[in-house]
């Protein structure tokens, strides 16, 4: 039993989302974190816990650092005590493509680390081209969490891990020639948590198609064969960790 600790089940996204959620249930994929990123996005995660399988958590995107307002961090502050939101994300920094506005992007960053601190939740982290930034963020608050979507160095995943955090694996694991495989075969599976970011990064064979919850089963798959362990101990393993980090 999996669950997949990052996902979009967002309405733009997907026609049916109970449908969305069987078809994960079918493939061993029982809970799921939906994470927010904008205004809208978050009032959606809300909505979307009142389904037993979906947990979320709150927060706003470094790419909506131009349409966010006052009142969306205050949806998030409101709603942070909710049974069923367990987390401050999606948050982070993305320099990709727009190295502009870093002030910018590093303020709201901080002020959502902060009201995670205040919370007593953990955090999930969006670092695009911004390991540096990212690493003296989280360095000015007493928090923990999962670097989403990691795809970075051993030296950069080690530095995260004695900060606490947990590496956020995905379907770019699959891809051909992704360097996070050898990162992988040197770390231990307590330090790693299985995420989708549906509707994006599909894993192969699935590549270029939308991507859903029900697909961690063949990122778990992949990495079983990379670690040589069992479907059935990377499942207890995972599970451990998340309940490690998340109140779920």
């Amino acid at each position: 039993m999996f669950c997949d600790t990052h996902c979009h089940l967002f309405r733009e996204y997907y026609d049916d989302i109970d449908k969305v959620i069987a078809h994960a249930k079918e493939n061993g994929v029982h809970r799921m974190i939906v994470a927010g990123c904008s205004g809208k996005s978050n009032q959606e995660v809300l909505l979307l816990t009142l389904k037993k399988e979906v947990y979320g958590v709150l927060g706003i995107h470094p790419e909506e650092i131009g349409n966010s307002t006052l009142k969306d961090m205050g949806f998030i502050k409101q709603n942070l005590t909710h049974p069923k939101i367990i987390g401050v994300g999606e948050i982070g920094l993305d320099y990709y493509y727009n190295k502009e506005n870093k002030e910018e992007q590093k303020k709201l960053f901080e002020a959502q680390l902060g009201l995670a601190e205040e919370y007593h939740l953990p955090v999930v982290v969006h670092s695009r081209e911004a390991t540096l930034d990212t690493i003296q963020c989280l360095e000015k608050y007493k928090v923990k969490g999962v670097i989403h979507s990691f795809s970075g160095s051993l030296e950069t995943a080690k530095i995260f891990i004695k900060m606490g955090f947990l590496l956020g694996i995905n379907g770019v694991l699959t891809f051909k020639n992704c360097n996070l495989k050898e990162v992988i075969k040197e770390l231990d599976l307590h330090t790693i948590v299985l995420e989708t970011d549906s509707p994006y990064l599909a894993p192969v064979p699935f590549r270029g198609k939308q991507n859903d919850p029900s697909k961690v089963k063949t990122i778990a798959e992949f990495i079983c064969e990379l670690k040589g362990v069992s479907m059935e101990d990377l499942a207890k393993i995972t599970n451990e960790n998340i309940k490690r980090i998340f109140d779920i």
